[in-house]
């Protein structure tokens, strides 16, 4: 067993609590937090891919000393491979999904620190809470484990709204906690059918059961599971009919936090998607309905997004509507499909937050986030407004950007997987995207500024800008080198195709 799995989750938890019992003592809790959170992404670089047992308790199958005092039949029987205990799963899609997390959460701590002119323990605490919940639902491979985390992390995210201070905040995070109140416990009792059907909370041991026949796969309470399982998916991840109470979590947190909980929402939609997958591959309606949710939530969120003169809002529906591309490449359930939608996930979780610090960079400095009050923003920062410019072309698909290469990777499966409609689609939402991005940024930098604009500040935190040129450099590296992501990805997406 590897130790630093584990560490992944617990030293964010430590620090949590930590921060949370130093709030108030500013530079204790500003230098626990930034070096921390410079150790999140070191774990994941120098920890040995493996697989780890809490407690010790590996399956019969990697204990021969214990199991050769066994009788001989239970080498051919399921109890020979059951996991008895809670396990964690670090291979290379888990690495390179918790390495860009981390990054993210390491950039979104160090703004945080460096925007405030008080760092606040609490605020702190939240961030780093919700970094180690969406860090298990990656590496677990225990449905219950995984519906606990995913618990917090909802948690966390209603926190974060509620130590922004922002207008309506405690509107928006109430709704969100009522939401979460009706559909959690869905995908809880959708954890329970299939705890009830196959007696485990196992992934991979529900996964052998369904595929060596050990309970019936025809049963139709695992479509009811499917079901109650998406459902699940779609709150947790902000697709429809959740995309409106989602993109206003974003739009009232502060500019830093949106962009870590933007990460939460996609390495959470993309865990349980491969969950999904993994148990309910076999069911096309399970696959199909991923497909739909997702394409809904492309054609709303961006849409909607085109209609906000709101930056933050226009953002929050741009970030729900890029989503979809993710659980399409997921939906369509080939291997160069499920591929694209991994890197896809990775890549938004990097724009996207990009974006947001980009953005945020103008809230800074006027207090407004309404376009319609914004204007000439361009003589005071023309660097900045030129790092916002690249950002909003990576989303877009401009080549030779990551999420270009992911894109297209995506429409080539579509067309491969015989439904280019979907390719067609895909394009003209990339389309809509580049158009509402660039009319914001019109509203914002070039328009003549308007009467009664006040810049309550043309200096911006070095940390924002390093946070986003760096964000930037990443992206640009994984468009004109790919393979990096996508080498990681193969044997997953092999591995969810029966």
């Amino acid at each position: 067993m590897n130790p630093l799995i584990p560490v992944m989750v617990v030293l964010p938890i430590l620090c949590a609590l930590l921060l949370n019992l130093l709030h108030g003592k500013d530079r204790s809790v500003k230098a626990l937090a930034i070096i921390t959170a410079l150790l999140l992404p070191i774990i994941p670089l120098i920890a040995g891919y493996g697989v780890h047992y809490f407690g010790g308790y590996a399956p019969l199958s990697e204990n021969p000393s214990i199991a050769s005092g066994l009788p001989s039949s239970l080498a051919s029987s399921y109890l020979y491979s059951f996991h008895p205990a809670i396990t964690y799963v670090f291979g290379s899609p888990q690495k390179i999904f918790l390495l860009v997390l981390s990054i993210v959460a390491f950039l979104a701590v160090l703004t945080s620190m460096n925007e405030v002119k008080r760092p606040s323990g609490v605020y702190a605490f939240l961030m780093f809470m919700g970094t180690a919940a969406v860090t298990a639902v990656v590496l677990t491979d225990d449905i219950f484990n995984l519906y606990v985390f995913f618990e917090i992390a909802a948690l966390a995210q209603v926190g974060v709204i509620l130590c922004s201070g922002v207008e309506r905040n405690y509107e928006t995070a109430l709704k969100y906690m009522l939401i979460g109140g009706v559909a959690a416990p869905m995908l809880l009792l959708g954890v329970a059918i299939l705890l009830g059907i196959t007696g485990n909370v196992n992934i991979s041991d529900i996964v052998f059961s369904l595929r060596n026949g050990i309970v019936d796969p025809a049963n139709p309470l695992f479509l009811l599971a499917s079901s109650l399982l998406i459902f699940g998916w779609l709150y947790g991840t902000g697709l429809p009919p959740f995309h409106t109470i989602k993109s206003a979590v974003y739009s009232r947190a502060l500019p830093h936090g949106a962009s870590l909980l933007q990460a939460f929402s996609v390495f959470t939609f993309t865990a349980l998607a491969i969950v999904i997958l993994r148990m309910f591959y076999y069911l096309p309606i399970v696959r199909w309905a991923m497909v739909f949710f997702s394409l809904a939530g492309m054609v709303l969120g961006i849409s909607m997004a085109l209609m906000q003169t709101d930056l933050k809002r226009m953002i929050g529906f741009l970030a729900v509507g890029e989503l979809g591309y993710i659980g399409i490449g997921m939906g369509l359930g080939t291997a160069m499909s499920i591929t694209a939608g991994l890197f896809q996930a990775i890549n938004e979780a990097l724009i996207t937050a990009c974006i947001f610090l980009g953005f945020g960079t103008i809230l800074y400095m006027t207090g407004k986030s309404d376009t319609e009050e914004l204007g000439g923003l361009m003589k005071y920062r023309p660097g900045l407004a030129g790092l916002v410019m690249l950002s909003g072309f990576i989303m877009a698909g401009v080549p030779p950007f990551n999420v270009f290469q992911s894109k297209l990777l995506l429409i080539q499966s579509a067309i491969k997987a015989g439904v280019p409609e979907l390719g067609v689609i895909m394009i003209l939402l990339s389309i809509v995207t580049f158009m509402t991005f660039m009319r914001a940024f019109y509203s914002v930098y070039l328009k003549p500024e308007p009467r009664g604009m006040k810049v309550e500040s043309d200096s911006v935190p070095w940390t924002t800008v390093l946070s986003i040129t760096v964000l930037i450099i990443i992206c640009t590296v994984l468009g004109l080198l790919p393979w990096i992501a996508t080498s990681q990805f193969t044997g997953i997406a092999q591995g969810l195709i029966i």
